[in-house]
């Protein structure tokens, strides 16, 4: 027997890296599309690169490991069905449960890993690569200098060329705008010709501009609003110099991006997501303190507070409110300062409302942050499960449908796996906004696939046609037949 888990390993282990760097490929490639405008034209090292891949690839795990699990062990099963090797074992008496036991264990240890690698690794590498990203897209892009163009990507300057020659360092007709001083266009410089070239540690540019002035708006003088000084300077030779580390790829801090709750393990999620509800329980606490301060602010005057806010005698009898009538209040006062108690009491009731406003907002923003807390807590869970589950859909669906290689299995597959994806990101979209509870929202998909698998697996064990035209045709005759029956 240890022959046959062996030999059933080895058909299952080489699908299984396959179609995982497949998947993983297809979602790296996708990413590039989707973010190739920020990386195209920036200079970028290829190290950079190469690292912003690596890290991506890693967050991309969840999503390629369950489908290389369910289209490997589909097209394993598959390939000994179509082979009628899976009837010879049945037919010496080893059955489905014994052919697929050294798999079950395989599938309990990837789903272990996928624990550990979503709880441990997965944290560290969505902070390294959010982080990278975001100071990729930050980047500006790189020195590009075109012919009768202004370009302004070095802070402080605007430079425009007529015509660079063609050893791509001569440049003539030269304009540079300063802008160091933050005070508009009161310094230009213009040079019939000149060079470009870069420094030796390549941190700042460097022209010789040859035969040209220097015109300068002289707004440091007194009196320039009147008499506007007016500075015209000509050189034979000038250099400037500009600094181009605006240029280069500056690191954020990863510090900054920890608290993020996709940068989280379990622990520190369950810390975060107390922290978050005791600091909601005590803004509703003093927003419910606000509200009747403000309350008794708005009927503290002494006449118009004492018919109804009176306490009793006895503080353990619970006061009875009096009937309120805005007539009876203004009453008491004297008509011309009625005018004066309704605007306040207006400008009272409007603060208050938009007290209120300001603080639903900020509770709602509260609540769904901890929804979002929690939808990563359980995704950790569920991701595991989720590989030991669609092992239990492709194992016996493979058996069932006797076909291997990447045909039919890879269309069911991706039927399959599209269904388990819509159903668990609508369940998590609802968690986020609180339509559902959390842990109902993230484990919907699992509770969807575990009875698929259940029914599965009983099918491909008692040797079901499950994909048979003729067995459904006849199934759907008895049913016809039987209705008949009951009609006559």
């Amino acid at each position: 027997m240890k022959k046959l888990d062996w030999f059933i390993l080895k058909s299952y282990l080489g699908p299984l890296v396959m179609t995982f760097f497949i998947a993983l490929f297809i979602l790296l490639m996708q990413f590039l599309w989707k973010y190739i405008d920020d990386l195209v034209g920036k200079g970028l090292e290829w190290y950079v690169i190469m690292k912003l891949l690596f890290f991506a690839s890693s967050t991309f795990v969840p999503m390629a490991l369950p489908l290389a699990i369910l289209l490997s062990s589909l097209m394993t099963f598959g390939n000994l069905g179509e082979h009628y090797e899976l009837v010879t074992m049945k037919a010496a008496g080893v059955s489905l449960f014994r052919i697929m036991r050294s798999l079950v264990l395989v599938s309990i240890l990837i789903s272990g890993l996928a624990f550990y690698f979503s709880n441990i690794i997965l944290p560290k590498a969505n902070l390294k690569f959010l982080s990278l990203l975001f100071d990729v897209r930050e980047k500006k892009l790189a020195f590009n200098l075109r012919e009768g163009v202004f370009y302004n990507g070095i802070d402080g300057f605007v430079i425009r060329v007529g015509k660079k020659d063609a050893d791509g360092n001569t440049i003539r007709d030269v304009m540079v705008y300063d802008h160091t001083k933050h005070m508009g266009n009161v310094s230009m410089t213009v040079a019939e010709w000149g060079k470009m070239e870069l420094s030796a540690d390549k941190r700042y540019l460097v022209f010789k501009l040859n035969n040209g002035y220097n015109y300068e708006e002289r707004i440091d003088l007194r009196r320039n609003e009147i008499t506007r000084p007016f500075q015209r300077t000509k050189f034979t030779e000038q250099y400037q110099m500009f600094d181009l580390s605006g240029l280069q790829l500056t690191r954020t801090d990863e510090n900054l991006f920890k608290k993020n709750y996709e940068m989280l393990n379990i622990r520190q999620l369950q810390f975060s997501i107390d922290s978050i509800r005791q600091e909601l329980q005590r803004e509703r606490k003093i927003a419910s303190d606000n509200m009747y301060n403000n309350f008794v602010a708005l009927t503290s005057h002494d006449s118009l507070a004492r018919p109804y806010m009176q306490k009793p005698a006895d503080s353990k009898t619970p006061s009875r409110p009096k009937p309120f009538f805005a007539s009876n209040v203004l009453a008491s006062f004297p008509p011309s300062d009625r005018a004066g108690i309704i605007n306040a009491a207006f400008n009272t009731a409007t603060s208050v409302k938009e007290n209120v406003s300001v603080s639903g907002d900020n509770f709602e923003n509260k609540e769904k942050l901890v929804y979002k807390h929690l939808i990563v807590y359980h995704q950790k869970f569920t991701f595991s499960i989720a590989c030991f589950l669609l092992f239990f859909i492709g194992a016996p669906l493979g058996a069932i449908i006797r076909k291997g290689g990447l045909g039919m299995p890879a269309v069911i597959s991706t039927v399959f796996f599209i269904l388990y994806w819509v159903i668990s990101f609508t369940g998590e979209k609802y968690a986020a906004e609180g339509q559902l509870p959390v842990w109902e929202g993230m484990w919907l998909a699992s509770a969807v696939l575990l009875p698929i698998g259940v029914f599965l697996t009983r099918k491909a064990t008692n040797d079901a046609s499950l994909l048979d035209v003729d067995s459904w045709i006849k199934l759907f005759q008895k049913i016809f037949h039987i209705k008949t029956e009951q009609g006559l």
